[in-house]
């Protein structure tokens, strides 16, 4: 075998899979890897997880010393120069609401933040109409040249909630390929990056049943992909009229979304799948599947308030003849 140039190297004794975990960005984060060394492994791990925290510090709207804090503090009396994280999810928020007319929209935290889900409190009408002339992502300026933000009006409350995790899990794949690693899992909540296959097979990724916690609606092999899940679910309360009040709110009306009880997008990046399955869930099964099979590479699975499966062209499997 020397002969034909071929030279065997002894797999080291603590070659396998890795597996980490945390919480951060108020979500569950979960790491799964191959390393051929433990001591590797872990401080990749540790670097890996390290990434939601700094994420979550830059981005959050509920810590007050948060960049996106200070932007909504000092956005509205001129250009405020960000840093190329904050400006890269803005964007990004920017083009998945240009391109679903709207369904998306980060400004929604205008009046988002009249919801208590702990407390099971939600706004009065007369509340949202004073808040929704606030909520329109128009009203937020970007100047490429100078990197700045600019807000329009006062009041506006940008909230990075819908698209922030997708960054940080995409910052996380970053991490682990800088480091060598070929094969990972990277979870945080509904939003996940798969890096290669599991070492010959496929990731078996399931889509939960959004009215049952144990139990899949339907499971998918994947590999080196994006998904991201938007549910009625995550975070919600029953209303004293026995409606479920959620976090998925329509930026027109500022209430809880009807008609969907979960979207899983499929696609490249998480920072696209996630801000993509909230635009989907606030335009429903039609208008969403309209939109996805304009894009290239992108896939989709809604469940509607019916529980009937909508899926995009790409998931259907081929008709035999």
């Amino acid at each position: 075998m020397a002969a034909m140039g071929l030279v065997i190297v002894p797999m080291s004794a603590s070659a396998e899979w890795y597996r980490f975990s945390d919480t951060a960005m108020t979500t569950p984060i979960e790491l799964e890897f191959w390393a051929e060394d433990k001591e590797l492994a872990n401080r990749v791990g540790k670097e890996v997880l390290a990434v939601f925290h700094q994420v979550d510090e830059q981005m959050s709207r509920y810590r007050e010393e948060s960049e996106v804090s200070r932007l909504n503090l000092n956005a509205p009396d001129g250009p405020v120069e960000v840093s190329d994280g904050l400006f890269e999810v803005i964007e990004k928020a920017r083009e998945v609401s240009l391109l679903s007319q709207g369904a998306f929209d980060i400004t929604f935290g205008s009046v988002g933040y009249l919801y208590d889900f702990r407390a099971g409190k939600k706004p009065t009408d007369e509340e949202l109409r004073s808040g929704l002339p606030r909520v329109n992502f128009r009203d937020v300026i970007l100047d490429e040249d100078d990197q700045t933000v600019e807000y329009r009006q006062a009041g506006i409350l940008v909230d990075l909630g819908g698209i922030a995790k997708g960054y940080a899990v995409d910052l996380g794949i970053e991490r682990l390929v800088s480091f060598g690693i070929r094969h990972a899992r990277l979870s945080a909540g509904g939003d996940m990056r798969l890096l290669g296959d599991k070492r010959g097979r496929p990731w078996y990724v399931g889509i939960r049943d959004p009215r049952s916690e144990g139990r899949n609606a339907v499971v998918l092999p994947l590999e080196d992909v994006a998904v991201s899940t938007s549910g009625d679910y995550e975070r919600f309360f029953v209303d004293e009229a026995g409606e479920r009040v959620h976090h998925i709110l329509s930026p027109e009306t500022g209430k809880s979304v009807q008609g969907v009880q979960s979207v899983t997008i499929i696609g490249e990046d998480a920072l696209t799948t996630d801000g993509l399955s909230t635009a989907v869930f606030v335009l429903g099964p039609k208008k969403g599947l309209e939109m996805i099979e304009r894009l290239k590479g992108i896939d989709v699975v809604v469940i509607d308030d019916q529980r009937m499966m909508h899926v995009s062209e790409g998931l259907v499997p081929p008709q035999s003849d």
